[in-house]
């Protein structure tokens, strides 16, 4: 399985910190965040790595990771030169992917425990792809997911009224399906390919599987957010906390 961290887009609710730099870069503890997301990826075994990230910024993120020799992983970076959502950055890991199953990272999100017995639980499955949910008190933030007692029924993106409170959080794994799947997906009112079209197609395949997020996470994109993720990698040293 490969790796792929999207570390795109503009960091707007995070102006003006993200004036000096991209908002990945910011620290979260005492560690710039995408360290987070890149030792994730490593302590489940993934140690091939694919960054995209936005064209203002591939400068300054190359110059932090470098060729991924200090986390003992191989990286490569890719530029998304425009803004068009998730789905439209993970296509261009096609080639990158090469017909392997892949697990993908926001690069802002954080979390306590470690990914990999979610990856463990990917592994598993014959086909298909899983998302990882987590309990939250502002689920009109995000894709959230409708249940029932066995699987995810839909994924409606910042509904104003919730089906639930549990949200889809930034990891995602996928088989090698997902590209066509993207090239089948329409942008959104917005303008873009969202990665709630491509987990929603998955579920009128019935292909898609879920594990619930131990411990805290947070998105880290807010100034709200962002303290959250600094209290937790500091509370923790920035060690990530086995299962």
């Amino acid at each position: 399985m490969k790796g792929i961290i999207l570390a795109g887009g503009l960091g707007t609710r995070l102006y003006p910190l993200t004036k000096a730099t991209n908002k990945h870069l910011l620290p979260v503890g005492t560690e710039p965040m995408l360290y987070h997301p890149i030792k994730q990826l490593t302590g489940s075994g993934i140690t091939d790595i694919l960054t995209i990230t936005s064209t203002d910024h591939m400068g300054d993120v190359v110059q932090c990771l470098g060729s991924g020799e200090e986390f003992n992983c191989n990286l490569s970076y890719k530029v998304q030169e425009k803004a068009g959502g998730i789905a439209h950055a993970l296509a261009m890991a096609e080639d990158f992917a090469d017909g392997e199953r892949i697990c993908v990272v926001l690069g802002d999100n954080i979390f306590e425990y470690s990914i990999c017995p979610y990856a463990n639980e990917y592994k598993k499955q014959e086909k298909g792809a899983r998302v990882l949910l987590k309990e939250v008190g502002d689920p009109e933030r995000y894709g959230v997911a409708a249940l029932d007692e066995f699987q995810i029924l839909e994924i409606e993106e910042k509904p104003r009224d919730p089906k639930s409170s549990f949200a889809v959080v930034g990891l995602y794994f996928f088989d090698n399906q997902v590209f066509d799947v993207i090239r089948n997906i329409k942008p959104s009112d917005r303008g873009e390919l969202e990665i709630t079209a491509v987990n929603n197609a998955y579920i009128q395949m019935n292909q898609l599987r879920y594990s619930i997020c131990k411990g805290r996470w947070t998105d880290a994109g807010t100034f709200e957010s962002l303290f959250e993720a600094n209290k937790i990698l500091l509370e923790n040293k920035n060690r990530i906390l086995p299962h």
